[in-house]
């Protein structure tokens, strides 16, 4: 079995598209919320969003390549681009066909779908784009990154809504360490911000009803209504430790373990005993072969609905028992919103920076805790302290649980 670590990071999000300005978001407790309307001409309704900004693919991509790419797979393009060079390596030493790219999304081209079908319908069959079918199709993004890198190893997308990125980053993870890849870019991208989306979000009363942005993603919180819908991908590279010993690799993290399970209790509601999420966690820990007690920071999907944080907080409680009440948690989504097939892979990115720089974010906008969400979600302040274990938890509709444990190396 090898050892597995992260050696690259990639990120593009409503608080930055780069490590540098993600991480001072970060720290800065500064979140990429906003107001707007979403239904012009059937509603005044407004929703607060998280849009990704000044995005621009053509420091990699050419217009004309651009344009046959849907935005989920340029933002995946770019992160792992930026990934690639963050880990200071093309790998063209290694074998092409023992590097991978697993990228994860839930909803896939769902701009194309949309714009494609209203030319179908409003124009005719023979004005659809020739390109509509590789651009809405979900695994086009790892596809395209290949293409791009020439890694030529296991390609596919993970689909599992809100658990897509971690399970992505988790099989990636899997494949080094029984020895079918020496590295690969994983994690995991969305891009769906248009009326439809929210529509169908809104009507089923996931999002938040909050009109104030600095209201509006508060997990844990007791006047939390739900989530904040955004955008972005969040990419690592994972490497086999003794390859990336060699090469004199800046290590952000090891991954040592990777728990999955499903609830299978309903399509979209969690079970609210929480044992599905609860035994991803377990099993996550139990592989990375250390002590319950070494896991002292938990990055939740803290999503901000009612329902998902009352069983997260449960889930823990299983987990780790007693010891759940001495861990700090926090959620990422407090400032990035729900990025959905990509969540999971930001939030690995927002892990291992906290676990590199001994500081654990607010969950920001957490006022005062609802009485079931009783434990320690960083309240307040950033926190500094020395990680000496990490899980990231992602719970996706359909009852997809997955679970990352990571842990420092010193290098």
């Amino acid at each position: 079995m090898s050892r597995v670590v992260i050696t690259g990071l990639g990120v593009v999000s409503p608080i930055g598209n780069t490590v540098e300005e993600f991480w001072d978001s970060i720290k800065a407790n500064k979140h990429g919320f906003e107001l707007n309307e979403w239904f012009p001409g059937q509603s005044e309704e407004k929703n607060v969003t998280a849009k990704v900004k000044n995005f621009d693919v053509s420091e990699y991509v050419d217009k004309k390549a651009a344009r046959r790419m849907d935005t989920l797979t340029q933002y995946a393009v770019y992160a792992s681009k930026k990934a690639l060079e963050d880990a200071g390596s093309d790998f063209s030493d290694l074998d092409p066909y023992r590097c991978g790219v697993i990228i994860g999304s839930g909803i896939g081209g769902i701009l194309t779908t949309e714009e494609q079908i209203l030319t179908y319908h409003n124009k005719n069959n023979s004005r659809v784009s020739v390109f509509t079918i590789p651009m809405m199709i979900g695994n086009m993004a790892a596809g395209t990154v290949a293409i791009q890198t020439k890694f030529k190893g296991a390609n596919y997308c993970t689909v599992s809504a809100c658990a897509s990125a971690t399970h992505a980053i988790g099989e990636a993870f899997h494949a080094i360490k029984n020895g079918y890849l020496d590295c690969a870019i994983a994690g995991g991208a969305e891009a769906c911000q248009l009326g439809f989306a929210m529509a169908g979000f809104n009507n089923m009363h996931a999002v938040t009803r909050s009109q104030d942005p600095d209201r509006a993603s508060i997990p844990f919180d007791k006047d939390r209504s739900g989530f904040v819908l955004g955008d972005g991908a969040g990419i690592v590279i994972l490497e086999e430790y003794e390859h990336a010993k060699a090469r004199g690799a800046k290590i952000y993290a090891e991954i040592a373990g990777y728990g999955a399970t499903c609830d299978a209790y309903h399509e979209t509601s969690p079970d609210p005993e929480g044992f599905g999420g609860a035994k991803a966690m377990e099993l996550a820990v139990k592989e990375a072969g250390v002590p319950f007690e070494t896991i002292n920071y938990c990055n939740a999907h803290g999503t901000s609905t009612p329902i998902n944080d009352r069983t997260e907080t449960n889930a823990l409680k299983i987990t780790f028992g007693d010891h759940a009440r001495n861990m700090v948690i926090n959620s990422t989504k407090s400032m990035t919103g729900h990025l959905l097939g990509a969540a999971g892979g930001v939030e690995a990115v927002a892990t291992v920076l906290q676990m590199k720089n001994d500081l654990v974010h607010a969950t920001v906008g957490l006022k005062e805790c609802d009485g079931d969400c009783d434990l320690d979600y960083c309240k307040g302040e950033n926190r500094n302290m020395k990680i000496t274990g990490a899980i990231s938890n992602s719970l996706g509709f359909g009852g997809h649980n997955a679970t990352i444990c990571f842990l420092p190396v010193n290098n």
